[in-house]
């Protein structure tokens, strides 16, 4: 478990290098290097935002807004008892008017986070279900896994402006002065963005299996887990969301896609596969013998 843990967290740790070699390549490649500082700061500020911001954005995005204990006392109960158990401090709860079933966490730290639920997910599952999803959501943030995915959303969200805002202007300085020719240009404008979608969707798919795994474990329920997403898979594909700009950039928070995946969004989907986290956490319950 430990080296499985600390395999994923240098993996982590070098697709969140990848995205800052992108942002500091373009900077190299546009106007022969001499606008790498600036890219280097831009970096910088989407770092901060990212971190700062993170909890806002996502729930904004969602209107959504926080519950009483005399509103949602499941909810509460179930996230109490589990942030107990974690030795953690308890999230502000939020629920989202919106008959999409999913959910999300979000927060720079345990200190400052918040789990939302939307309405449509609570009236989907049953009690053990809604434990195993909040449990998942709960390892999120006590694995830092909010900051890292909101930071590269903020990276690559970065990264795709520059290089949208380059390629339609020319590049900046002529092609005479830049080392790497026109080609090299043209190509680094059309390959940054690519690249950083990549490196946040693999971000994100690594997250999404450590948290099924550390979410199982904490609430002692695979199955519930691997349940709830079977639903999920059915009723995100019958009322998907949406696919807003301000909603792209907080979909890799969710515990299921929220919109439509097919063709090549499926494949570009920021989630890995249902069917490979279900069969995981089948696994996971078979080899440590928890009870269905």
């Amino acid at each position: 478990m430990e080296t499985r843990r600390f395999y994923n967290g240098i993996k982590t740790f070098g697709l969140f290098i990848a995205l800052w070699v992108v942002v500091l390549a373009l900077g190299v490649v546009v106007g022969d290097g001499q606008y790498l500082f600036a890219f280097a700061a831009l970096g910088v500020i989407g770092t901060a935002i990212g971190y700062w911001n993170s909890a806002t954005l996502a729930i904004r995005a969602m209107h959504a807004r926080p519950v009483t204990e005399v509103e949602q006392p499941a909810m509460y109960r179930i996230v109490r008892e589990l942030s107990r158990e974690a030795n953690q401090p308890m999230p502000a709860l939020y629920v989202s008017p919106t008959a999409a079933p999913n959910a999300f966490a979000t927060g720079r730290n345990p200190a400052n986070a918040a789990v939302c639920c939307t309405e449509g997910i609570l009236q989907m599952l049953d009690e053990r279900e809604l434990r195993g999803v909040l449990g998942h959501e709960l390892m999120h943030v006590y694995n830092r896994d909010i900051l890292i995915g909101s930071v590269a959303a903020a990276i690559a969200g970065i990264i795709t402006s520059v290089a949208q805002f380059l390629l339609f202007f020319g590049g900046g300085r002529s092609s005479r002065d830049n080392p790497l020719g026109p080609l090299a240009l043209l190509a680094m404008m059309i390959l940054a963005p690519f690249a950083a979608t990549l490196i946040r969707m693999s971000i994100s798919r690594t997250r999404e299996f450590e948290a099924d795994r550390s979410g199982a474990q904490l609430t002692g329920d695979p199955l519930a887990l691997a349940s709830a997403l079977r639903k999920l898979e059915a009723g995100t594909a019958a009322r998907p969301l949406q696919q807003t700009p301000q909603l792209e950039n907080v979909s890799h928070l969710f515990i299921a896609n929220p919109f439509r995946g097919v063709g090549l969004a499926r494949l570009f989907a920021t989630h890995p596969p249902m069917e490979e986290r279900i069969q995981r956490l089948e696994e996971m319950n078979a080899g440590r013998g928890f009870l269905p």
